[in-house]
């Protein structure tokens, strides 16, 4: 298995501009979209470390367009940070093809990627205390406010309507007409939630509030943490960045890291809105884009947690409704306790809604 793996990424290595010889190749990661390798290659006395990526063209379709998405948004981060300390560490390095591309595309249709792997830092699964989120945000800020003067033209969408939730609400009630899998009936609690909540899903999009470059996945473990000082030192999964809303990349933020609970937990009680947690989100997310937030933006911080979580409430209920044809199960009613965990956590959030909008304030 180890000779077929080396010999099959060696040859893909062989399509980039990386100077050394091949030593060798093994799976890397967590992640279930792409496909992902640590690539090693001897260069003089050093071991040099990239990581390779076979872009997974059935989730996004355009890999062209989304790697140009990556090699504009890399390219500017890398100017603005400059000749900054660890600035390699700070952006993600893309390796050009031989033929100068940002990514090969293989005999049977695959697009591969390669980065140089960021030394001295990692990820983490789970948010383990409020300076780690601190750090995260703070990251997650500092990369939406140097990719704010970006030049024209426009980002290609890598998922059209990814964060609209008004057509992800329209989607539910597709799935609620349609019941093929005839799993309404035993879903009516969770439905009846959804359907008490439609009058919120068009308000940031009726806000008028300015796009923006967006990051859109802002889980926790997209940020890499320097292994010393703790300091987010890079954001990480560049795949769905495009145009957006500031405020899907911190409702996100809220809705995967202020709660101690697992996505797909079943004990409800344990599902709840940390303030502490949302403090030190705000705290560190402001300290880097409160200068170039709108006054609205600010103001829709807190309720953006509240959208964003039930946006993704709505998706795993559809899923479920429609049968899980989308987000992989492994158990019967897997999406339907995911969408039970949103909606408590959307609960936890207008409990203490005021809280946090007063927390705001103070900020």
């Amino acid at each position: 298995m180890g000779g077929t793996l080396d010999n099959a990424v060696r040859a893909i290595a062989g399509h980039f501009q990386i100077a050394g010889a091949f030593v060798e190749a093994a799976p890397y990661g967590s992640g279930h979209i792409n496909d992902t390798y640590c690539v090693v290659f001897r260069q003089g006395s050093a071991r040099v470390r990239y990581i390779f990526q076979r872009i997974n063209h059935h989730i996004f379709k355009q890999p062209a367009a989304l790697m140009e998405n990556i090699q504009r948004v890399t390219t500017h981060l890398a100017a603005k940070i400059g000749d900054e300390a660890d600035a390699r560490r700070r952006v993600l390095t893309l390796m050009p093809t031989r033929a100068g591309a940002a990514c090969h595309c293989d005999a049977d249709g695959n697009h591969w990627r390669c980065y140089l792997f960021i030394e001295q830092a990692r990820t983490f699964a789970a948010v383990e205390s409020a300076a780690q989120a601190c750090e995260a945000a703070k990251a997650f800020g500092q990369f939406q406010k140097l990719l704010s003067d970006l030049p024209a033209p426009r980002l290609h969408d890598t998922i059209p309507d990814f964060h609209h939730t008004p057509k992800r609400f329209a989607a539910l009630e597709q799935a609620i007409a349609a019941d093929v899998a005839n799993r309404a009936a035993a879903a009516k609690p969770e439905i009846e939630f959804a359907l008490r909540h439609q009058d919120i899903c068009h308000v940031l999009l009726d806000a008028n509030l300015p796009e923006r470059v967006t990051h859109n996945d802002t889980k926790f473990n997209n940020v890499m943490l320097d292994d010393v000082t703790g300091e987010g030192i890079c954001v990480i999964d560049l795949d769905t960045v495009m145009p957006g809303l500031a405020l899907y990349d911190f409702g996100d933020m809220v809705r995967t890291t202020t709660s101690p609970a697992k996505e797909d937990e079943r004990d409800l009680s344990k599902v709840t809105m940390q303030l502490p947690m949302f403090a030190a989100l705000a705290r560190g997310y402001l300290s880097a884009a409160n200068e170039f937030l709108t006054p609205a933006e600010r103001t829709f911080l807190p309720f953006s947690g509240k959208l964003i979580t039930l946006e993704i409430g709505l998706r795993f209920l559809t899923d479920h409704l429609a049968g899980d044809v989308y987000f992989k199960v492994h158990r019967d009613g897997h999406n339907l306790d995911r969408s039970r965990t949103q909606f408590k956590l959307v609960e936890s959030i207008e409990q203490q809604e005021a809280a946090m909008n007063k927390l705001m304030e103070s900020l």
